[in-house]
């Protein structure tokens, strides 16, 4: 009766809602006491109202709780004397499973037995640890969904599985409807498909990574287009200040594009993610029947495509908007209103987006070629330059002055502006040519103004003693095989630009890996008599 009455007390020590002994006990104004961080969440979810958990008294507005210093010594005394919380915090609240030997108030179930499809609290579950006769028994974590291992036709326990109609049977179906079916024990089945869904989930992680270094190349890509439209209105603005509505509307057009796109991934993320979530949990599952139940339709996997290409391309043409600004306000015009919009991610793959591997034959090289004419207006007086070609000309032509055109050193620059990947060839003979890239902002007048004797330009000097490249007047001997066609790759985001020999083998001359600032044009350089170089359209 001691014994009972010292029972008694410990329960009134502990929470109702946690169900153990008070932490820091509070009294609320209906008499009732809790631990302070139980009441506090229990009434984070009511907004206006506000009930005690036992008599569901309300009270409006929120009251304050007072600290209870009687509970809160006694607690530390029971804590002093070793007494443990009571038994109350075993029993089974809503959403606990069960134990189903319990005859008058039900405690907690500490396991769920497969052979006995029966759930057990730590007392009834002694006889399974102690007894040789269940020796043999499987315990799992507790289930409520014991009941749905057993056959409703024969009201046997399901074991096996049958492969033939993917679906869990007992023995008395193998033998009747499911008769020559292929099956096997359900834990064989569990084992292998458990195997299966280890790698699916290799899968969805290694989609999520991939995914989730997509979204950090859109989010540089964003700030590299604002960054861009941003440089492009501080340099206009002084001039036009009516492009900066031009810019600032296409520049939304950009973001917003970019952003669907991240969203979209995101999304694909967090439902990857979700389904990540499932198969773990499905993997800690040892319940043979209720893991092959579930199997079927969370394992489902659709391997990865690459549908959405993300392939992201920056966004620079504004820093050549700034260029043609200083010349005339319709060049600059004709840049906003033609060429952004044409390399919008609206209107162009978004394969064009992320960095991808250099190719590699010259069919996969051929498939980024881009169009090109010479700019006769940049051609040196002694370049005779007829649409792809220049030729090296004896005299000076009879051509009106220009400011684009180069004064002292005979080399010529395409019209076109190169942003994205982009390959073109250059068949040259004579005893020396350039093949070069150069922005468009490079010196037309000067020493300094030769491709590859400046940090505006890269050049690759060919003659037939070998070849030679230059850049910011650094000279880098380079030995490889001779060939009168140069092939040139140049992935503008991605800050790369190569050289090849082109024969029946791409073989790479030289490789450059920089970070260009502006847009690039396609340069030639025929500085010795006899020599002439020809751009090559696909």
């Amino acid at each position: 009766m001691a014994q009972q009455g010292i029972q008694v007390d410990q329960e009134k020590l502990c929470c109702s809602i946690c169900l153990d002994l008070l932490k820091d006990p509070v009294t609320i104004p209906c008499g009732h006491s809790y631990c302070m961080s139980c009441i506090r969440i229990h009434w984070e979810d009511q907004k206006k109202n506000y009930n005690c958990p036992q008599c569901r008294q309300i009270f409006t507005p929120r009251p304050a709780v007072v600290t209870n210093t009687m509970l809160a010594d006694l607690v530390e005394e029971m804590k002093k004397t070793g007494l443990q919380a009571p038994a109350d915090r075993c029993y089974a609240g809503p959403g606990d499973v069960a134990c189903d030997c319990c005859t008058d108030r039900k405690r907690k179930a500490s396991k769920s037995c497969l052979q006995c499809l029966v759930s057990y609290c730590e007392q009834h579950l002694q006889p399974h640890y102690e007894s040789p006769a269940f020796k043999k028994h499987k315990l799992v974590d507790p289930s409520k969904k014991l009941q749905e291992n057993i056959c409703t036709r024969h009201n046997e326990v399901m074991k096996i599985f049958c492969r033939t109609d993917k679906h869990c049977i007992c023995y008395l179906c193998s033998m009747d409807e499911h008769k020559g079916h292929d099956t096997v024990s359900a834990a064989a089945e569990w084992t292998e498909r458990r195997k299966e869904l280890g790698v699916s989930r290799q899968k969805i992680q290694q989609r999520i990574q991939d995914r989730e270094k997509d979204v950090g190349v859109l989010r540089q890509e964003v700030e590299a287009i604002n960054r861009s439209a941003d440089n492009a209105v501080r340099d206009s603005e002084k001039l036009f200040t009516d492009v900066k509505q031009q810019i600032r509307s296409l520049q939304k057009i950009e973001v917003t594009s970019v952003n669907e796109l991240q969203e979209k991934m995101e999304r694909e993320i967090a439902e990857l993610r979700r389904k990540d979530a499932e198969l773990e949990q499905l993997s800690h599952t040892e319940d043979h029947t209720q893991f092959l139940h579930n199997y079927t339709s969370l394992s489902r996997f659709s391997e990865a495509t690459d549908s959405l290409g993300i392939n992201v391309r920056s966004v620079r043409y504004t820093e050549d908007m700034t260029a043609a600004v200083s010349e005339v306000r319709d060049k600059l015009q004709d840049i906003l209103s033609e060429e952004w919009p044409k390399s919008s991610l609206t209107e162009t793959g978004v394969d064009d987006l992320l960095p991808q591997a250099e190719p590699k034959t010259r069919a996969e090289f051929l498939k980024h070629s881009c169009q090109m004419a010479l700019d006769p207006n940049s051609a040196h007086k002694c370049i005779f330059v007829e649409s792809t070609m220049g030729r090296y000309w004896y005299d000076d032509n009879s051509c009106c002055d220009h400011p684009d055109r180069f004064t002292d050193w005979t080399q010529v620059l395409c019209r076109e502006s190169l942003t994205g990947r982009c390959y073109w060839e250059v068949e040259w003979e004579g005893p020396d040519v350039f093949v070069a890239v150069a922005y468009k902002t490079i010196s037309r007048a000067g020493s300094g103004s030769a491709f590859g004797n400046n940090d505006k330009s890269w050049a690759l000097q060919c003659f037939d003693g070998g070849y030679e490249f230059r850049h910011n007047n650094i000279r880098t001997s380079i030995s490889g095989p001779h060939s009168y066609k140069i092939g040139v790759y140049l992935d503008h985001s991605a800050g790369v630009l190569s050289f090849y020999s082109v024969s029946e083998t791409m073989t790479l001359l030289h490789r450059v890996r920089t970070t260009f600032s502006l847009p690039l044009c396609a340069g030639l350089g025929v500085h010795i008599r006899e020599a002439s170089a020809k751009i090559c359209n696909a």
